[in-house]
């Protein structure tokens, strides 16, 4: 299982949303807070970008790309000093997943893809947690190129209407996000690895020991697993691969299993109407009781009721 597809996909909670925006400067856009996490690619031109924190201006260029994981609001301009006005997407289609922002002007032209990826908050994965608030990422971060292969996909799908369009482009920004972490992953654990600094997530995903226990893991959530036989898949010890497990995640090997269980049941309870029975199952729990108290340790609400609460809530 590829823990890293299946962390987002847990979290998603609905459809990523983004716009098209061509802007000619002068131009400054103020983006508000959303739920979830928010990018920002830099398809061609120039802009800079106003960090949340009032920290110093960056300037970015094509191919640079702004993750921030908990929405924060932010700016991006043609210059700092450039009023801003507040980016409200238009020409939005039922159905449609990329909207168009247009401002002309006498300046030069930057071409832009903003938008959000709906990431749950109230359950937040350790590894997103990990993650910097805001991470940019300039052209070659990723060392094979992944990245800036999308974003020049992203390019030239947006700059020209060609037969499906429409189904390629929402396919893409969704890769984008895999590419993002991907890029800071491979960029943390190198640094990780010469002691630039504190193992953590990035490390374990790549570990022989640790990324091969969270495979097994995410792969069949519902077996008995015992630190013994996760960490026998490593080759490490009982002892040995308990700590290099809670050094590098943050919590032991049980504790995680017993948190990605609860996750995919409330994956589960949403996504389908089978039955507590059948989801205790799916997730390790032969009792539907055992499996009720440990979700509402978990929830702080019982299964079923979360279940109605949370599809009345999507409803409304």
């Amino acid at each position: 299982m590829d823990v890293l597809a299946d962390v987002l996909a847990a979290m998603r909670t609905g459809a990523t949303r983004a716009a098209r925006t061509d802007v000619r400067a002068p131009w400054g856009l103020c983006f508000p807070e959303v739920g979830g996490a928010t990018f920002h690619v830099v398809l061609d031109g120039t802009c800079w970008l106003l960090p949340p924190d009032g920290a110093d201006p960056v300037r970015l260029g094509p191919g640079d790309a702004v993750f921030l994981r908990s929405g924060s609001p932010m700016s991006l301009a043609d210059d700092p000093g450039t009023a801003l006005t507040d980016f409200v997407p238009d020409r939005w289609r039922p159905g449609q997943t990329i909207g168009r922002v247009e401002i002309d002007g006498p300046g030069p032209r930057t071409l832009l893809l903003c938008g959000a990826y709906p990431l749950g908050r109230s359950r937040p994965h350790p590894l997103v947690s990990a993650l910097p608030q805001l991470l940019h990422l300039p052209p070659g971060a990723d060392r094979r190129g992944s990245l800036g292969a999308a974003i020049g996909l992203l390019g030239t799908e947006l700059e020209t209407a060609r037969p499906g369009r429409d189904g390629i482009v929402p396919a893409l920004v969704d890769a984008l996000l895999l590419y993002i972490l991907r890029g800071w992953i491979e960029d943390r654990s190198a640094d990780e690895a010469r002691g630039l600094d504190r193992a953590g997530w990035a490390t374990a995903l790549t570990d022989p020991a640790v990324g091969t226990a969270l495979e097994a893991v995410h792969d069949e959530p519902g077996r008995a697993w015992t630190v013994e036989e996760l960490g026998a898949r490593g080759g490490l010890s009982r002892s040995a691969f308990a700590r290099r497990f809670t050094a590098l995640v943050g919590m032991p090997p049980l504790t995680y299993l017993t948190w990605w269980r609860m996750t995919s049941a409330g994956r589960l309870l949403l996504s389908g109407d089978a039955p507590l029975s059948a989801v205790a199952q799916q997730v390790g729990y032969v009792s539907e009781f055992a499996f009720a108290k440990a979700f509402k340790r978990e929830y702080g609400i019982a299964p079923g009721r979360y279940r109605r609460v949370e599809n009345a809530r999507a409803a409304s």
